[in-house]
């Protein structure tokens, strides 16, 4: 096919430094290095030079941090998603926002076509591809790792230093990393053995917990519908409060998750995580909830949780089914405000208390003392009238001459 302009997700790395001279060998085509800023701090130094000396015709770093956290983010954790019980999506959540500047710069460019560097094995070509399609599906989609004739990073080593391209992966330390405010992440490499143990100095946002601190941390966080808004009375920026958090927990050896997920495509694959902030944030979310939700809301809210953490983890951010159950979570934190305390200490997350205007508690009623408002002979119907299908089935059961259990 005939591009022109190519909008390549530029991150540095390995896989993107490559693809971006191989787009301008194979393509002929002009390509701009775009590279969004959500929280990589010194990973981004020096990226337009290697950019422009690779061959971009031009770099965009764009400062996305507080969209990120208060467009992506901060939705996210409304719902309480979690992948499988242990991931809190630090990657997934990245890619459509990146995806999403990706097409706008084209549009701001006059360029025929997007290009990224996810593998043709895991879950970032899906979630990139399927926001291009959603915001402007006339865009040229170019995915080099579904191309090129390279079967391996350590190809691209060489290829690499064939062409005089410095890269941070060495066949020596050759798993590979993703950062941004909310995680950082590590896969590939030695850690495609499940058996294997992450080195420890592969860890960069937190100490491990035998390290941590012997002195606690207590903290209050603030909520209004459902977002965390200050710590200990300090009112800061989405992205601020984030970064706060992560500085606090990575002191306390707080959010470190060794995982093996199911990818998108439906291989297992192991996964190595740092969400210092986000597990403390997802704590005391939960924690505020607990006095401030209505229990049917709950429960309804809860079982949706699966499905929106699945349609986040494939790549579905932008599909009318994501942004329908968005407005159910939404909805559901309306009551959501309130301060919890948390004692944070070697790797644990620990709610002290939590408190709230408009909570649903209330002491009056759930004391074990003598109460006026609560009538206890009042639940002798009640639970007569949930045991009524049971006392039913029971008698059918003993007509036919069945016993329960044989």
């Amino acid at each position: 096919m005939k591009v022109k302009k190519v909008v390549l997700a530029y991150s540095g790395g390995l896989d993107t430094s490559v693809i971006l001279k191989w787009l301008i060998e194979t393509y002929q085509c002009e390509v701009i290095a775009f590279s969004a800023d959500i929280g990589q701090g010194e990973e981004l130094a020096g990226l337009e030079e290697k950019a422009l000396r690779t061959g971009a015709s031009k770099v965009r770093i764009e400062d996305l941090k507080e969209e990120f956290v208060r467009d992506f983010v901060f939705p996210m954790f409304r719902a309480n998603a979690i992948y499988e019980n242990q991931y809190l999506l630090g990657t997934s959540i990245a890619r459509p926002l990146i995806a999403k500047k990706q097409v706008e710069i084209a549009h701001e460019e006059g360029a025929d076509a997007v290009s990224h560097g996810a593998t043709g094995k895991g879950n970032d070509q899906v979630r990139f591809e399927l926001t291009y399609m959603a915001l402007d599906p006339s865009l040229t989609i170019i995915a080099p790792w579904r191309e090129w004739n390279f079967k391996s990073r350590t190809a691209l080593i060489e290829f690499a230093k064939k062409h005089g391209i410095p890269v941070p992966v060495t066949k020596e330390k050759p798993y590979s990393s993703d950062r941004n405010l909310l995680h950082i992440s590590y896969e590939g490499g030695i850690l495609e053995d499940p058996w294997a143990e992450p080195p420890e100095d592969m860890f960069v946002l937190t100490v491990s917990p035998e390290k941590a601190s012997d002195k606690p941390d207590i903290i209050e966080i603030e909520f209004e519908r459902g977002d965390p808004v200050a710590v200990n009375g300090q009112r800061m920026t989405p992205a601020q409060l984030l970064q706060y958090l992560n500085e606090l927990g990575g002191k306390h050896g707080i959010g470190r998750v060794d995982i093996v997920e199911n990818r998108f495509v439906g291989m297992k694959s192991r996964g190595v995580y740092e969400t210092p902030g986000g597990t403390i944030l997802r704590v005391a979310h939960q924690a505020i909830e607990s006095i401030t939700m209505d229990r049917e809301v709950m429960h309804i809210r809860n079982s949706l949780i699966p499905e929106y953490s699945r349609l986040v983890y494939y790549g579905f951010w932008f599909s009318p089914e994501r942004q329908l159950l968005q407005q159910l979570m939404d909805t559901a934190q309306e009551n959501v405000w309130g301060t919890v305390r948390l004692k944070l200490y070697k790797g644990n997350v620990i709610v002290l208390g939590r408190k709230s205007d408009r909570s649903l508690y209330r002491p009056s009623l759930a004391t074990f003392e003598e109460d006026t408002e609560y009538q206890q002979a009042d639940a002798t119907g009640f639970i007569r009238l949930q045991g009524l299908r049971l006392k039913i089935a029971s008698m059918i059961q003993q007509v036919k001459g069945i016993r329960a259990g044989t």
